[in-house]
């Protein structure tokens, strides 16, 4: 999903929108969607539900919903990249899938025919300047009872051990490259305080990580390593003197990153992946 800065209080994505950057996405959706698909399934979303999803990107997590909702059911994915919309249109044509429509803009402001069963996001708050604000103007687009859920990371919890100095250095270049560029990196622990600010119900809360060691398995420890440190945000560290490309050297990163932990046998844990819904009241 493309983080979409959806309102004019909206901070510049920093990781730009391009072709690069959704291809990562659409990689990094296939670690995330476990995780997404129990936070939706969990809060509540259901078949014959009409939903929208915010910042859709490339419609990875609308599909998703979907699936859930059914045939019987409607989402509709917004996003104010043309390019993520282009795609993920075309992909639905590719896939035959029927119940989804994307748009193009700003779902607090643009007009709809009716009122939504349920408001979702991924990663989406984490890039508003004032994420209650956006919250609170999400929630007009509900019915009363509707449901609102978001599903944010938080870099509080990512750690290796024993010790992988290269994960360990790439996780506080992310999170200085977020704060640089005006994002929240750690958004997920503070999706209670901004359901309250605002003026919705106290949400339910839950948080996953993705863990594991070298060759794990499940391929999960290969695509956070491949998708943990976008290239795009060493422009930004470097604007912000924090570190220089060549010390980066972001192309070889997830290689060296793979052979450090494998030489020391390091487990590695992944950023939070916090997950918060409540229904309009």
């Amino acid at each position: 999903m493309t983080p979409a800065s959806i309102n004019s209080a909206a901070a510049p994505y920093v990781l730009g929108h391009s072709a690069e950057e959704l291809q990562r996405l659409t990689l990094q959706a296939r670690l995330l969607e476990p995780i997404t698909r129990r936070l939706l399934l969990t809060a509540g979303v259901a078949p014959g539900m009409r939903v929208l999803d915010v910042g859709s990107g490339m419609g990875d997590e609308t599909f998703l919903a979907a699936e859930l909702v059914g045939p019987a059911g409607h989402v509709v994915g917004a996003d104010r990249a043309p390019f993520a919309i282009t795609q993920a249109t075309e992909r639905a044509k590719a896939e035959s899938v029927a119940n989804v429509s994307f748009v193009e803009g700003d779902p607090s402001k643009m007009p709809f025919d009716r009122l939504f069963d349920a408001v979702v996001g991924r990663y989406v708050l984490m890039y508003q300047r004032d994420p209650a604000a956006t919250l609170h103007a999400l929630a007009i687009r509900l019915k009363t009872g509707g449901l609102i859920v978001f599903h944010e990371l938080d870099w509080g919890g990512a750690r290796s051990w024993p010790p992988a100095p290269t994960y360990d250095q790439c996780c506080r270049w992310v999170i200085d490259a977020l704060r640089c560029g005006g994002a929240e990196p750690y958004m997920g622990t503070k999706l209670y305080s901004a359901f309250v600010q605002a003026a919705l119900p106290p949400p339910v809360m839950h948080l996953e990580a993705p863990i594991g060691g070298p060759a794990d398995p499940s391929g999960r420890v290969t695509d956070l390593l491949q998708t943990i440190f976008p290239r795009s945000l060493v422009a930004t560290l470097e604007q912000f003197d924090v570190a220089q490309a060549s010390e980066i050297d972001a192309d070889n990163l997830p290689g060296r990153m793979y052979e450090e932990i494998t030489k020391l046998r390091s487990v590695i844990v992944g950023r939070s992946e916090v997950g918060a819904w409540s229904r309009k009241s």
